[in-house]
């Protein structure tokens, strides 16, 4: 459970607040009982800003790896894979 503090408060306790963000506890702070911002470890921010990796880019990322490890995939890996028939029939009228 992540502490909370008001503004007030986390100023006058700033040294024991940034050494419980950075044990991974973050902390919310408030004004007048509402939440207005929270402190996290920079570890956690790093983890939470950085840039997310498309499907295209993870894909290839993937191959790339498979290659360096010898392991190579053909179109035949993928044959009867996928069920090609029309589905089910639908009555519109």
């Amino acid at each position: 459970m992540e502490d909370q503090y008001t503004i007030v408060d986390a100023k006058n306790k700033l040294p024991s607040i940034i050494h419980s963000v950075e044990s991974g506890q973050p902390v919310k702070l408030t004004r007048h009982g509402r939440p207005v911002a929270v402190l996290l470890s920079i570890k956690d921010y790093q983890r939470l800003s950085r840039k997310k990796v498309g499907y295209w880019s993870a894909l290839n990322s993937f191959r790339k790896h498979m290659e360096k490890e010898s392991i190579f995939f053909t179109e035949k890996d993928f044959e009867n894979i996928r069920d090609n028939s029309s589905g089910r029939g639908v009555d519109f009228s």
